[in-house]
């Protein structure tokens, strides 16, 4: 990521790497900057002195896509934060199609029967072409899955905030139309950020609405979708499948790793440690698209995906 980062800013800016500063000497660093780029920035400053500090930065870059997790309560008023959308929607597209023909086509559940010696070809698996797959948060993420639905002869169904697309689509609507999507899709992939507006979007309600046998993938956030919800939905309708690459209680944001529910334990879940951005190019792609819109910044320009801290307001 270092490369990416001198790349797009050696010669427009100093560089210091906030890790290696000593102790001493963060708060100036921080107090000097014109633009700070970081991951979390919640968990990366130590305490209300260095969080102060940045009230002379112009802009925070946030290395994610997500800004669920930036504490706005406790930025500077003056400090504009930037995510980085779009960064991972590649790599995070590919996941989505790899857990959604997994799920069609019943691997994880013949690979099991494989297992305890039972060769059963008389299940058939689904195939996409024909199909609705709805998307729901049509930003980097969904259309980039979008295209490669569509290549598979897919039909595309997408909710975005305006309800209108330059990618081509077979029906768009915004989240007041959300019912509508439910009740089409024969696969849901989830890929809209975590605001106030999204949290438990997906509870027993929108499952109902659902078809018995859908395929549901959420690649944004778990706390989009209500868990006991979920479990029950999967217990009580085994046709319906959900693939889970998004968890409630997370290693970098909990500390640990746990479900409330056996989710793994079921035969129509398939699930992943929130990877799907994760590839061998994914981390130094992200960081260059990061540094660009630092550069931008720093040349004068008005930087891209500004945030509305308004949307993440509890």
């Amino acid at each position: 990521m270092r490369a990416a980062f001198r790349a797009e800013l050696d010669g427009a800016a100093l560089i210091e790497y906030l890790p290696e500063v000593d102790d001493e000497d963060r708060v100036p660093v921080l107090g000097a900057a014109d633009a700070v780029l970081t991951w979390f920035i919640g968990s990366e400053l130590r305490d209300s002195e260095e969080f102060a500090a940045l009230r002379s930065a112009g802009l925070i870059q946030l290395m994610s896509a997500g800004a669920d997790r930036v504490p706005f309560e406790r930025l500077p008023d003056t400090v504009a934060v930037a995510s980085n959308a779009g960064a991972f929607a590649e790599p995070m597209a590919e996941h989505v199609v790899a857990m959604t023909l997994a799920l069609a086509k019943h691997l994880p559940q013949n690979h099991a029967a494989l297992a305890r010696g039972v060769f059963d070809q008389r299940n058939p698996s689904r195939t996409i072409r024909g199909s609705v797959v709805g998307i729901l948060g049509f930003g980097g993420i969904g259309q980039a899955s979008a295209r490669r639905f569509g290549a598979l002869g897919a039909r595309v169904h997408a909710i975005n905030r305006s309800g209108v697309s330059d990618l081509p689509v077979d029906w768009i609507g915004t989240l007041d139309e959300l019912d509508v999507l439910l009740g089409a899709a024969d696969v849901l992939v989830i890929s809209l950020p975590l605001t106030a507006d999204t949290r438990r979007l997906i509870a027993g309600r929108e499952l109902s609405l659902m078809k018995p046998d859908a395929i549901l993938v959420n690649v944004a956030r778990g706390a989009i979708i209500e868990e006991a919800a979920l479990y029950e939905h999967l217990v009580n309708t085994p046709a319906f499948s959900a693939g889970i690459d998004a968890w409630w209680q997370e290693p970098r944001a909990h500390g640990s790793f746990a479900t409330g529910h056996p989710f793994l334990e079921l035969p129509n879940v398939l699930g992943s440690p929130h990877n799907s951005a994760i590839t061998d190019s994914s981390l130094s792609d992200a960081a260059r698209r990061a540094a660009e819109n630092v550069a931008r910044h720093l040349r004068g320009e008005a930087p891209l995906h500004i945030v509305d801290s308004s949307d993440y307001a509890v």
